[in-house]
């Protein structure tokens, strides 16, 4: 049985870590088989929003040491641990360009690489009692690892993010929203409900609006403000000749809801 359930509702596609038992940490292969499922779910063009979710009471347990550790040929020395590391780190890659949105349903704990998943996402709702720790700077290693240190400054401001990830205690769901770092809260028996209700509204604009606004998002994250404004120049006008901003327009016009076909 897979261990990454991938399912379709309309335009929204599910992708579930579905190793509940082990409060889903992640084995390499399962690491590598996330990453193709996210690759070949980017490339669907019926697909608009993606929810990212995982079975059980918990997100993600992050990096399964033991099941590393155990197996036929656990990695030995720095180049091997290197390469294990590069499965992870690009799979925060594949997570972070995703051409659709990314919305993340937390529950439990986002652990280590689970918390890069989660941060990595685009928006992400929690419950009341989740848990985001970094988990790496308690046992002797660097607390930057699977893209936190990029995203959770960029999430919830520098200085809270030096303070989270030089101390690695556990932030509650409930802090979370507060500073920002979840949108809002849904409790454990409503998050993927919720979590749904929000793609849908996110699918029901036009699929250009959706996909340029996160890379324009993204790419001004990084830019200067000239460059911001020059990017955010090209993609509106490019958007003013698609048929779906005519379709608004009339839409609007005619004071009903318009009907986008993604052209």
């Amino acid at each position: 049985m897979s261990e990454i359930v991938v399912e379709q509702s309309g335009n929204i596609t599910i992708v579930r870590l579905a190793r509940a038992a082990a409060r889903n940490a992640l084995t390499v292969a399962m690491a590598a088989e996330l990453t193709s499922a996210l690759a070949q779910v980017s490339q669907d063009s019926s697909c608009q929003v993606v929810v990212l979710a995982g079975d059980g009471e918990t997100f993600c347990a992050g990096l399964d040491l033991k099941a590393v550790s155990s197996g036929d040929e656990p990695p030995k020395g720095a180049a091997e641990w290197m390469a294990l590391q590069e499965v992870f780190s690009g799979l925060m890659t594949q997570v972070h360009k995703m051409r659709q949105p990314v919305i993340g349903a937390i529950q439990g704990a986002a652990v280590g690489a689970g918390l890069g998943i989660a941060l990595a996402c685009d928006v992400r709702i929690a419950t009341p009692t989740a848990k985001f720790l970094v988990g790496a700077v308690k046992v002797g290693l660097s607390a930057g690892e699977c893209g936190i240190s990029y995203h959770l400054p960029r999430l919830v401001g520098a200085g809270r993010a030096f303070e989270i990830m030089l101390t690695g205690r556990p932030v509650s769901g409930t802090e979370a929203h507060a500073i920002g770092l979840a949108s809002e809260l849904a409790e454990g028996d409503a998050l993927l409900a919720r979590a749904l209700d929000l793609a849908r509204t996110i699918a029901s604009n036009a699929p250009y609006s959706i996909k340029h606004t996160k890379q324009v998002m993204w790419a001004n994250l990084e830019a200067n403000f000239e460059s911001a404004l020059e990017l955010e120049n090209h993609v509106h006008v490019v958007g003013l000749l698609t048929e779906d901003f005519a379709e608004a327009a009339k839409a609007f016009t005619e004071k009903r809801a318009p009907v986008f076909r993604g052209r």
